[in-house]
């Protein structure tokens, strides 16, 4: 998983209070299609703060978090700690450390992208059932969904450091069919948050990407940003817009193109 095994370490309370969910219709859509299963053995891997473990937990899954940074891992540890099928750990996409054939739905939301991607899909067969299935999922900012949006880009384009090349973005769609050899679905729910200024100022700061309070950045960003939040809020408010777009495999298949790696 590259760098975020820290990246995100000094960023954590902000995740959690100010990074999107995801939508309700996309459990739902998983449900109908078979995908997810009352019983279901799920592998979230790059885990995180627990946002997307926590709707698999609420639909009654036994949840398998593989998250190695540890101040993530740490923060779910104590948000999911009323769930008892929820086991955290302290592993990467790369080497699990999870049973051979013994997941039957893994889940990759808001990690993807951070990934040795040849190296956790031999991974991720090696742990799937025979059945098994893949789900990858991102919430993507709408980057001209509106004005406060657009000038929100140009923001992260002129302060965040290695902006243009972490983003989830990156994985195209060839990244995909190599990963799926090309038997993958994909679909688009929309999404969004509705933001006063704390809660602008805490999204960005969320972004591993964004300089933190000990760069010289940090003031000049923060005015930026209160600039562009005063000249598009209405009522002391704006909206982030997103797709949550969901690549899952056919169900047809097993694994990752019917559990044929080669």
């Amino acid at each position: 998983m590259s760098n975020s095994t820290t990246r995100f370490s000094d960023r954590v309370e902000n995740y959690i209070k100010y990074r999107p969910g995801y939508p309700a219709e996309m459990i739902d859509y998983l449900k109908s299609e078979g995908i997810l299963k009352s019983d279901s053995i799920i592998a979230d891997i790059g885990s995180g703060t627990g946002i997307s473990a926590e709707l698999l937990l609420e639909n009654g899954n036994t949840v398998y978090g593989v998250e190695p940074n540890d101040a993530m891992r740490e923060a779910a540890e104590k948000l999911l700690s009323a769930y008892s099928y929820f086991r955290s750990i302290n592993a990467s996409a790369e080497d699990t450390r999870l049973p051979t054939n013994s997941i039957d739905l893994i889940v990759c939301a808001q990690a993807f992208h951070w990934f040795d991607i040849q190296k956790a899909k031999i991974e991720f067969e090696r742990i799937l059932k025979p059945t098994g299935k893949i789900c990858l999922m991102w919430n993507e900012r709408i980057l001209d969904g509106n004005p406060f949006l657009i000038d929100y880009e140009n923001l992260l384009l002129k302060y965040g450091t290695d902006y243009k090349n972490v983003r989830h973005e990156n994985i195209d769609e060839k990244k995909l069919n190599e990963f799926f050899k090309n038997r993958y679905i994909k679909k688009t729910f929309p999404n969004k948050q509705v933001f006063d200024l704390a809660g602008v100022t805490g999204r960005l700061l969320s972004s591993s990407y964004t300089p933190q309070y000990d760069s010289p950045l940090y003031e000049p960003m923060l005015a930026e940003l209160n600039e562009i939040f005063e000249k598009n809020q209405v009522n002391g408010k704006i909206e982030f817009l997103y797709y949550t777009n969901l690549f899952h495999t056919i169900p047809a298949y097993a694994g990752i193109s019917g559990n044929d790696m080669s």
